[in-house]
């Protein structure tokens, strides 16, 4: 399928500046102009996903974790089954306690042995691509270390043979990809947007202006979607049952179960009340490895009546509600003990805002770090004034965290008092936060200028990687 889309160029060292909007389509690959036989494979490498496929392309053709593991039933370390595939199936590995081995921690390469082993069986057996007659656009963290920089293009050029590379960073591409989806906007919209980037490892607000992020304005938060999968996992064990080993169970609780609360008080006065007069409580079902092999929420029911908590509603008057709920509780309460602990399941009430909260708050699990609002607001204030009003009007949310429900609503209420009262605050939440760089990336391969953006293996090593990494202005 060919649909048009709005591309606002790069600037580059090898090409003119252009201030035009230029018109490009998605096609079903990438080729370069003067060479029909080299595709472009656009690598999203992150530290808890990897997204995958050709540019040109819409959506990445794979999207799996990036990490080994090895489940208790196995001996050797396996390669995780993509998540696309496995959405639609039941994974039939049982993962249950299975050990991971991640070759990014804190968003930086730090096992480029087991990258190479993750990317070869990527190219190998998902995409089915040669490297030596493939160019790679490769997304990589801010402020990424020159040593690893140099492990990263020694993984590139000598081990897999590519015959060019462009690296790039998420904030740019997650900004390309929402402004060609505007169709009508003001030039300095079009130019210049905030994007705020809740990842695995990190939460970043980074300032975009004309495709370069200013990486002098970039404010970091040392949270992300790993820190909340451990916090939960620390409450759920500490209160319930442990789970301390379970990495990919705790994460489907995470993304099933909680949610941004946009009035912590007042749910934490829910989340006491006992038995059905609480909104909040809804059960998770451990796997046995018998009947099934994943977890799954007992009463998908059950656990939406929080959204019944609409604001300026005192917790007494709430009870009602529950009332009439379908779930009945009519065991005694000694009965109901038992049946928790032969069941193999645990309860959440509180844990499920608690755990996002900690983007708005890290104070409270002991960083000492400002919240994702205070983040925004020294980002934007890092750059030129000129800069500030447009900025705060093309919010751009990315990455997985942003897909707390109530997120966005929960986030323009905590800046809305921080911004001045002449500044507009308009926030823009991608259609899927966890594709939109790969979307970019893909949208920067079918440009025209995109092989002179790159640096080629015979220039690598000519003029090895340190020159050549100049080319990409990070």
């Amino acid at each position: 399928m060919i649909f048009e889309v709005i591309f606002f160029s790069f600037k580059s060292p090898t090409t003119p500046r252009l201030e035009q909007m230029q018109k490009i389509q998605y096609q079903s690959h990438s080729h370069f102009p003067g060479d029909m036989s080299n595709v472009v494979v656009v690598l999203d490498n992150g530290g808890g996903l990897l997204k995958a496929g050709l540019g040109g392309e819409r959506d990445p053709s794979t999207v799996l974790p990036n990490c080994l593991l090895r489940p208790l039933s196995s001996k050797k370390w396996l390669h995780p089954s993509p998540t696309i595939a496995a959405s639609s199936s039941e994974d039939p590995l049982d993962l249950t306690s299975a050990a991971v081995r991640r070759p990014l921690d804190r968003g930086y390469l730090i096992n480029p042995d087991l990258q190479r082993d993750i990317w070869a069986h990527l190219f190998n057996s998902l995409l089915h691509i040669s490297p030596s007659q493939s160019s790679l656009l490769l997304t990589e963290p801010l402020f990424n270390l020159p040593s690893i920089q140099r492990a990263t293009d020694e993984l590139v050029f000598e081990d897999f043979n590519f015959s060019a590379l462009y690296v790039a960073d998420s904030p740019s591409l997650a900004h390309l990809y929402e402004t060609s989806r505007r169709h009508v906007v003001s030039r300095g919209a079009a130019q210049c947007s905030l994007v705020v980037d809740c990842g695995f490892s990190f939460t970043h607000a980074a300032p975009v202006f004309q495709n370069f992020t200013l990486n002098y304005a970039v404010k970091r938060i040392d949270l992300g979607g790993k820190a909340l999968t451990n916090y939960l996992k620390e409450l759920v064990s500490y209160r319930s049952v442990n789970v301390m080993d379970e990495t990919f169970l705790m994460d489907d609780v995470k993304e099933k179960l909680c949610f941004v609360s946009l009035d912590v008080a007042r749910d934490l006065g829910v989340a006491r009340k006992p038995g059905k007069k609480n909104l909040l409580r809804c059960t998770y079902v451990l796997p046995d490895g018998v009947t099934h092999t994943k977890g799954f929420v007992k009463d998908p029911d059950q656990a939406q009546r929080y959204l019944s908590l609409t604001d300026g509603a005192p917790p007494s008057n709430l009870g009602a509600k529950v009332d009439m709920d379908h779930i009945e509780v009519t065991e005694k309460p000694e009965d109901r003990k038992r049946i928790d602990l032969t069941k193999n399941e645990f309860d959440l009430t509180n844990e499920r805002f608690l755990v996002p909260e900690m983007l708005f708050h890290p104070a409270d699990l002991g960083m000492n770090q400002a919240g994702l609002a205070e983040c925004i607001v020294r980002a934007v204030n890092s750059c030129h004034p000129h800069l500030h009003p447009i900025l705060y009007e093309s919010i751009i949310l990315t990455g997985g965290s942003t897909l707390f429900p109530r997120f966005a609503e929960r986030l323009e209420r905590e800046l809305r008092p921080l911004v001045p009262d002449d500044y507009q605050v308009k926030m823009t939440t991608q259609e899927n936060p966890i594709l939109g760089v790969w979307r970019g990336g893909s949208l920067l391969a079918s440009s025209p200028d995109f092989e002179a953006m790159c640096v080629t293996k015979s220039e690598y090593e000519e003029l090895g990687s340190a020159r050549c990494r100049r080319r990409f202005f990070h």
